[in-house]
């Protein structure tokens, strides 16, 4: 278990259309993103806290609170649609073009999910080092009440079933919610990735490890009443 270097990165981007400056923003009397540097600092396993980002204003309070910040990321991947999947590679990939020792895993903690507790973060790194032969990477999921396969699009005004069949099941959107699959939902808790699934162009790969939390478990702050929410969680 100790043999495994294990990097925490934390993408954190300048800009935010929902609230402005959201990850330097203070909550409960802090930068955002500070809640989660933090937390990976206060993990013995974990060898770096790297914080990602495009903002100088931002690379700066990261470093006074403990974190590494090597790079700026460049703009073309901090936009409203860049991925977390080229935020991740871009990392990589800098480590490997200046000959930095890359990581066997890397955690996934977004700055906008400040209510983290280190039992969990622990635990999912626990779990995911004894299965990660197996997996390709962990995320922390909390199941929904209205089943996945109950819901529709619409196109051209007209009302379109998400799943038209789910093995044996033929319309399930017509089908006793009983006799379906319970679902569940990413809840930007935590992500942890086996690194060499970036090089096969995801952030997932196909084999995800469900860490399952409390179904009230969703405190990733992406507009102003979630931010509220946040605020009052106990």
């Amino acid at each position: 278990m100790n043999n495994l270097i294990i990097h925490t990165l934390i993408p954190a981007r300048g800009g935010s259309k929902s609230i402005k400056k959201k990850n330097i923003k203070l909550y409960k009397k802090i930068p955002l993103l500070v809640h989660s540097i933090k937390l990976s600092k206060d993990i013995k396993i974990i060898n770096k806290t790297v914080v990602s980002t495009d903002c100088s204003m931002t690379q700066e309070i990261a470093i006074k609170n403990g974190a590494e910040v090597p790079f700026l990321r460049p703009k073309n991947i901090s936009g409203d649609l860049s991925t977390d999947y080229e935020c991740f590679i871009h990392y990589v990939e800098w480590l490997k073009k200046n000959k930095k020792q890359i990581p066997d895993i890397i955690i996934h903690l977004r700055p906008t999910y400040p209510e983290r507790s280190k039992i969990l973060l622990e635990d999912c790194i626990k779990i995911f080092i004894k299965n990660k032969n197996n997996y390709d990477s962990l995320r922390t999921v909390v199941p929904i009440e209205k089943s996945l396969f109950k819901m529709y699009l619409i196109d051209n005004k007209q009302l379109i079933p998400t799943y038209e069949k789910y093995k044996n099941i033929n319309k399930p959107y017509n089908q006793p919610r009983q006799i379906l699959p319970k679902t569940y939902l990413h809840n930007g808790c935590i992500d942890i990735i086996n690194t060499k699934t970036l090089f096969s162009g995801s952030i997932t790969g196909s084999k995800i490890y469900p860490y399952i939390m409390n179904e009230n478990e969703t405190y990733d702050i992406d507009t102003e009443e979630d931010w509220n929410k946040s605020l009052i969680h106990k």
